[in-house]
């Protein structure tokens, strides 16, 4: 046997008249879905329902597998403590399923538990089953940092636990979409929040699961999304099938996405091997950015590879441009991986001889020294999108009203504490977001004076 059925779900705690008190009467359309699920998933009569949550214990670097033989968990903090749910853990499978990722060397496990209750995410879709099924065991599963391909792996690991184990599974992706969809939702509203949910839904009725893996990962945080990662993994539960699949219903009355969708295997097909074709996509968009490098993005490309790989550092290679060479500036490094910041390092005013110095420097900086990563390993190299900004003199202001978030960067200062914010960064729309995220790297407080510098850079890519 292997996974008979999947389906997304999310998971609003106002779903419940408990909780709702007469609001989830407002999302009726996703009441009704979810009872749907129910009662499919019970008719498939899975012997193991396999969960993945966005709020269970999460990882960086690491998918979090719960240990142990159960669980159980509460609607406290909703204010409804009455509402409780239990659930017994296939142990058998969360064993084997570790045990396959140990092989892999796949980074999964059941170390790290922080909290073994049942969170939401888990707790609304379990409630919603138990009401039609019961005779089942359950496998609870965290999301991570990693990316798109790391939790498609992930389903596709789960697949072959179920396969042998000779087990029924079903899997369940717990995630509400959007969070931004309103001016008056909680979370407030961001233009890409609706068309978000337009294409993931989309993506739902079509069963187009590559698009699960393609969302450019600003274009997700400026929506705000949840559910993404756990689709993500889904999807990869069904790795070469074919799939007859049903967007069940949408809504967002109070400004997040809510959708409930099914999908059937109905048979193989060597088209669906998403990771596969994900990869070769990736590969050749390397090939093309590469290509396409200015001799400043070659440079650090050229230094930090030098560095991970021999732990040694680069030499100024012949052949760079005279500008490179006789000209001091401050320089910024920023890698992406996947999309996502890896790094970024720099000097706000010259610390070599050279821009071409700065460059070699700063690049090994961006890829061993952010406080906020861990260093750049071998394996990631190919992955990895450079941009390098040279800066501008930065010049002294005194009023905000002169700063331009696309055009100038800014730099904060008080005494000795100073604080830098490139310019045209996704998702830094406004000057006082500008000036805000500056204050804070520099760990001056709101209530504290400020000094403000701008300064233009030139950014190569």
């Amino acid at each position: 046997m292997a996974v008979t059925g999947a389906f997304i779900v999310p998971h609003p705690p106002i779903i419940f008249p408990e909780v709702g008190r007469g609001e989830e009467k407002k999302i009726q359309k996703t009441i009704d879905a979810y009872r749907e699920v129910a009662r499919r998933i019970a008719a498939l009569k899975p012997e193991t329902v396999v969960i993945s949550s966005p709020h269970s214990v999460m990882y960086g670097d690491y998918f979090h597998i719960s240990p142990g033989n159960g669980a159980k968990g509460d609607f406290r903090k909703f204010g409804a403590p009455e509402v409780s749910v239990s659930v017994d853990y296939d142990s058998e499978f969360v064993d084997t399923l570790h045990a396959l990722a140990k092989a892999e060397g796949f980074p999964a496990g059941t170390m790290g538990e922080r909290e073994p209750e049942l969170d939401h995410a888990t707790l609304i879709p379990l409630r919603f089953i138990q009401e039609k099924y019961t005779d089942f065991k359950a496998v609870r599963i965290g999301l991570s940092g990693l990316g798109a391909v790391e939790h498609y792996e992930l389903g596709k690991l789960v697949a072959r636990a179920a396969g042998k184990l000779g087990r029924r599974v079903v899997y369940v992706a717990s995630g509400d979409l959007s969070h931004k969809l309103k001016d008056d939702g909680p979370y407030g509203f961001s233009p890409d929040g609706p068309v978000f949910d337009s294409e993931v839904t989309e993506a739902m009725e079509t069963g187009d699961f590559m698009r699960f893996l393609t969302f450019d990962e600003p274009f997700c945080e400026s929506a705000a999304e949840c559910g993404l990662r756990s689709f993500q993994m889904m999807a990869g539960a069904l790795d070469g099938e074919a799939v007859s699949s049903e967007l069940l219903s949408y809504e967002g009355p109070f400004g997040v996405g809510y959708g409930v969708a099914s999908f059937r295997p109905i048979g193989d097909d060597s088209g669906r091997h998403f990771d596969v074709e994900y990869r070769s996509a990736e590969a050749q968009k390397l090939v093309e950015t590469k290509a396409g490098e200015d001799p400043y993005v070659r440079l650090a490309r050229y230094s930090l590879e030098t560095f991970v790989k021999t732990g040694a550092a680069a030499q100024l290679p012949s052949g760079l441009p005279e500008d490179m060479l006789n000209r001091r500036a401050g320089v910024f490094v920023s890698l992406k991986e996947f999309g996502r910041l890896r790094g970024c390092i720099g000097t706000i005013s010259p610390v070599t001889g050279s821009v071409a110095e700065e460059i070699l420097r700063n690049a090994v900086s961006a890829c061993s020294e952010d406080p906020r990563f861990d260093p750049v390993t071998k394996d990631e190299l190919p992955e990895l999108v450079y941009s390098v900004d040279v800066l501008g003199e930065p010049e002294r202001i005194n009023s905000k009203a002169v700063l331009d978030p696309v055009k100038y960067g800014v730099i904060v200062s008080n005494g000795g504490r100073r604080g830098l914010l490139l310019p045209n960064l996704e998702g830094v729309e406004t000057v006082d977001q500008q000036i805000d995220i500056a204050r804070q790297k520099a760990g001056i407080g709101r209530g504290e004076p400020l000094e403000l510098h701008r300064f233009e850079v030139v950014r190569h890519k």
